[in-house]
């Protein structure tokens, strides 16, 4: 199929009304993006392939790495949204180019690459270890909890009636309450029967406990999770930063989002309730957790698509 040029350039409009209905400003963004368009046309394509974006995106000849990067970081996206509409789209990689200070992007970890990770935490030693791993990764993944905040949870902070977490040394010092679903609750009440029973009387008063009876340390959770992912065989090709213990917050926030598109309710409204989940001092600081995956566009793109046709 051949998406004629026009169209391209409707597409970069609508995709950019639908980023900044969902919080985005993209001014310096949104102006790169058309930029591109207009040399995209100029060009011929029928299709946006990564070595013409490239192209673009290294222009002026010379011009500062980090400047290149911007430039790529403005069209990267949208060849994930234009890509549902046309399949023979290219999706230029990250890892094109690089300016050595830009936050490293996120790995969406699918279901079945989060399974195997628990898998390779239950192969841990001894089971006390295992077991202390794969109710930590859950709760940091049923969550989107900062890893350190899991570490630093108490027995105390756990209301198993009300089925609550409450965090009391998250960032900025500003404590919160979770509600925790009742499989979540059940993990853990589990996982504290077999904590008390092998450590009666530890050094600590953490839920987690390693297995000299102390609270485990967040590094070192990251650093084993790492290796999770390793033996699990979830890594990214080609990648500096690989799939980390932080992504699935990272994760949590999408597949929230991608909850409530599915379910029609209007998305707007929601996001700084998710904002005070995750424990954001405001909004802004939730859309990066907030970049498009090809199962996010395809769901936003489908409602701005109903959207727009209700007015016209």
């Amino acid at each position: 199929m051949t998406m004629p040029q026009n169209d391209v350039a409707l597409m970069a409009e609508q995709y950019l009304h639908m980023r900044r209905s969902m919080g985005y400003k993209l001014k310096q963004q949104g102006q790169l993006l058309l930029d591109f368009i207009k040399y995209f046309q100029r060009s011929g394509d029928t299709h946006l392939t990564s070595s013409r974006v490239l192209e673009w995106a290294t222009l002026p000849a010379g011009a500062d790495p980090v400047w290149c990067y911007a430039r790529l970081g403005a069209v990267r996206p949208f060849a994930q949204y234009l890509q549902a509409f046309d399949p023979l789209t290219q999706v230029p990689e990250q890892s094109l180019l690089h300016d050595g200070y830009h936050r490293p992007a996120p790995y969406i970890f699918s279901d079945d690459e989060l399974d195997r990770v628990l898998a390779a935490a239950d192969r841990l030693t001894p089971s006390f270890r295992a077991r202390t791993y794969r109710t930590y990764i859950s709760l940091v993944a049923v969550t989107g909890m900062r890893r350190s905040e899991a570490t630093n949870l108490d027995c105390s902070d756990v209301d198993w009636g009300q089925r609550l977490l409450t965090i009391r040394e998250a960032k900025y010092r500003k404590a919160r309450q979770l509600p925790l679903h009742p499989s979540t609750v059940a993990a853990l009440k589990e996982y504290s029967g077999i904590r008390d029973t092998a450590y009666p009387h530890p050094k600590d008063p953490a839920v987690f406990l390693s297995t000299r009876g102390t609270r485990l340390i967040a590094d070192n959770a990251s650093q084993v999770f790492a290796r999770l992912a390793r033996e699990a065989g979830v890594i990214r090709p080609g990648f500096r930063h690989q799939p980390h213990l932080h992504d699935l917050r990272h994760g949590f926030a999408v597949k929230t989002l991608q909850a409530w598109y599915r379910t029609g309710v209007d998305v707007g409204p929601l996001l700084p309730v998710l904002s005070t989940y995750l424990g954001h001092q405001n909004p802004e600081a939730t859309y990066w957790y907030l970049s498009g995956t090809p199962e996010l566009m395809s769901l936003v793109s489908e409602r701005l698509g109903s959207y727009l046709a209700e007015k016209s």
